[in-house]
């Protein structure tokens, strides 16, 4: 089955919006970026932009959309419910504890070189937030949409973790391979079919439903 979480939605109805087709191929996100680099996919998401990748791709103007870089901790043990912390938590109450991470995906370089903070690796959101309720870790870093989406599939992992506090917003985009002549085509396809989405406010709509569908009343309470 074809993945239907909010990104692909959003990369079918964008494209769909130009009279193209898309098809998916599910890969761990480090493997999906050396695919669309090589052009043996291609457009790999999501994708932030950064000085190290800028060149290796071609970009479309505007974001997809834009999702906090959140902080995740394990749920006190006998809580009720999942409830919004007292405090929003940011970088530098990380140091001095273990962070996951997710391999392959791009985060602040003042993070990535603090040695204060105790970074661990997983190979995906989900495995990051296993991880996090087994205990190995004291806190994970996840974009909050996509991990409210994973969540929302196993209620009795939600009930373990909760979302604590932000490291900072990131904007998402398709990167679209420069092996491939049609790579840079298809980039401005899509921005136009993406543009159209947002005159039309298709997309905001879009976002929206997923957030009330997705986010727990607690987490849209505390989120900033």
């Amino acid at each position: 089955d074809e993945p239907q979480s909010l990104t692909p939605r959003l990369v079918r109805q964008a494209f769909a919006r130009q009279g193209v087709s898309v098809r998916f191929r599910m890969l761990p996100f480090a493997r999906c970026m050396l695919e669309a680099e090589k052009g043996s996919v291609v457009a790999c998401f999501n994708a932030s932009r950064t000085a190290a990748n800028e060149a290796l791709f071609h970009w479309h103007p505007t974001p997809m959309f834009e999702e906090e870089l959140a902080i995740f901790a394990r749920r006190a043990a006998g809580a009720a419910a999942p409830s919004a912390p007292a405090r929003q938590l940011g970088q530098a109450d990380l140091r001095g504890h273990s962070v996951g991470l997710t391999v392959g995906y791009t985060y602040p370089t003042s993070l990535m070189t603090d040695p204060g903070i105790r970074r661990e690796q997983a190979t995906s959101d989900g495995n990051l937030l296993h991880m996090l309720a087994a205990g190995r870790v004291d806190y994970i870093l996840v974009n909050a949409l996509p991990a409210w989406y994973r969540l929302h599939s196993e209620p009795a992992l939600q009930a373990q973790v909760q979302r604590v506090g932000r490291v900072r917003m990131d904007g998402f985009w398709l990167a679209f391979t420069r092996a491939r002549p049609e790579g840079e085509r298809l980039s401005r396809a899509f921005e136009q079919g993406l543009q159209a989405m947002q005159r039309s406010g298709e997309q905001q709509r879009l976002l929206g439903e997923l957030r009330r569908q997705w986010e727990p009343a607690a987490a849209q309470k505390g989120r900033p």
